[in-house]
């Protein structure tokens, strides 16, 4: 199948997929209005093999150091398959399944599967990586860009979630390793939510939508006049040295999140 955008229908709700965009969801409208940032960069795409920075772009790969190309110097950021273009595995009415296999600068060979799953009330995004070859560090995570207004006279949107505690972020946008007390916004940070993800954003008088998933981290980043991003992830920044999860031949890492939303 080809690349081209793909759009996935249930009830009012709509979303475009763009495999050959870094296999990012493109907009998602409910009732015909747009909650995603539109642009090339926006929408919501996926971050892997990692999410977030990577100090100095470097990591160690069991006794293996690596280096990634320094994309938001002086780190990396936000993994490499939002710069490649995806296949298409699968398409119906309400879901889409795209992969993407890694390639160099990462180190190793992996498959990436994204499914994109649409209901009249929820968008479901799950996202796994696994290898038949050798074991790897990886993350999986989406970066959402939602828009702060929906236009007309509408008011911007509200935050509301209760972390357990926000990962103290240093001069370099990093986390220090300390745990501190969550801090009153705007943010560009790191949150642990160890019941599992669970942020709502109220646009008032026109639509709730939760972001929920079973993964226990989430960035938020609000210091952006268009948009708002709320990033569920496998793990923290710098993650693929600080809580490394891996990837073996017996155990892919796969991550879910869902996005569910009532009229207000």
């Amino acid at each position: 199948m080809s690349n081209e955008d793909i759009t996935l229908t249930a009830g009012d709700a709509e979303v475009t997929v763009q495999p050959g965009n870094g296999g990012r969801v493109g907009g998602l409208r409910v009732g015909g209005v747009e909650l995603l940032r539109q642009g090339e960069r926006f929408g919501c795409f996926p971050m892997v093999p990692w999410c977030g920075r990577i100090r100095d772009g470097r990591f160690l790969d069991g006794a293996v150091g690596r280096q990634m190309p320094l994309n938001a110097p002086p780190n990396a950021i936000h993994g490499t398959a939002r710069d490649g273009a995806w296949k298409v595995a699968r398409v119906t009415a309400d879901e889409a399944v795209i992969t993407y296999d890694l390639v160099d600068p990462w180190p190793h060979s992996g498959r990436v599967t994204q499914v994109v799953s649409l209901a009249e009330d929820c968008l479901t995004l799950t996202m796994s990586v696994e290898t038949y070859d050798s074991s790897f560090p990886a993350q999986v995570g989406w970066h959402p860009w939602f828009n702060r207004n929906l236009g007309g006279d509408s008011e911007d949107v509200r935050l509301d979630f209760t972390p357990a505690w926000q990962e103290e972020r240093g001069a370099d946008h990093l986390p220090t390793g300390r745990r501190i007390d969550p801090e009153p916004g705007p943010w560009d940070d790191c949150f642990g939510m160890p019941g599992g993800v669970d942020v709502t954003l109220t646009w008032p008088g026109r639509l709730e939508l939760k972001v929920a998933s079973r993964e226990e981290w989430v960035v938020v980043y609000d210091e952006q006049e268009a948009a708002v991003c709320v990033e569920p992830q496998t793990g923290p920044p710098n993650g693929l040295n600080t809580h490394p999860r891996l990837v073996t031949p017996l155990e892919p890492l796969e991550a879910t999140t869902t996005w569910s939303w009532t009229r207000l």
